[in-house]
């Protein structure tokens, strides 16, 4: 019998792009025989924003009663998926905003020793997403995490050329559906996070 492994797959999505990411993930990760929470972090921008782009409103609409990330969320996971579109080369607000909240189990050690992977997505081709992923490391270093990327350790990645994580590029109208490449990659990375803390797991209890 296999080693349970707790996944939270944890995400901020404005027009659906990321969203789309984060429930393949979790389908890959409960494929891979883990318990997984699927989790958005909390909106934040304002409405008259969220209304003046195409898609911003009727993603919320569409996603408004699924379950917001709680610090128990991270807690509770062996696993820690984070997903963000690109903003300025950057993570989005929404999903700083939610990590920084974490200063308290970070203070009593309850991040430390977790596997995490990010993902992430843009309108353009080079729209920062390599540095978004690095920039989301950051934090994981802070809390002692382990930083489990997927590097090129399947062929598939030479065909998703990027090694931080997993990224999508959306178009301009952020209407380019993911890929079977997408599809592959994201489901070895949940696959190779979950192999990695199986084996950790397995390794404190004996």
């Amino acid at each position: 019998m296999s080693t349970p492994v707790n996944v939270s797959v944890i995400y901020y999505s404005s027009t659906g792009t990321t969203h789309a990411m984060a429930e393949r993930l979790s389908q890959g990760a409960e494929k891979a025989g883990a318990d997984v929470r699927l989790r958005q972090v909390a909106e934040l921008a304002p409405q008259e924003v969220v209304d003046s782009v195409e898609g911003w409103k009727q993603h919320r609409n569409e996603t408004q009663d699924l379950p917001v990330a709680t610090p128990d969320d991270v807690v509770w996971a062996d696993v820690v998926l984070l997903g963000s579109p690109t903003r300025f080369g950057n993570v989005a607000s929404q999903l700083k905003q939610f990590l920084d909240t974490l200063g308290p189990q970070w203070a009593q050690g309850q991040l430390a020793d977790k596997v995490y992977a990010g993902f992430t997505s843009t309108q353009t081709e080079h729209g920062g997403q390599e540095s978004t992923l690095l920039a989301l490391y950051n934090t994981i270093h802070h809390f002692g995490g382990l930083v489990v990327s997927p590097g090129y350790t399947d062929p598939l990645k030479f065909a998703d050329g990027n090694p931080y994580g997993v990224s999508h590029v959306t178009g301009a109208n952020n209407d380019a559906e993911l890929t079977d490449v997408q599809h592959a990659a994201l489901d070895h990375m949940a696959e190779r996070a979950i192999g990695v803390a199986r084996r950790l797991k397995s390794g404190e209890a004996a």
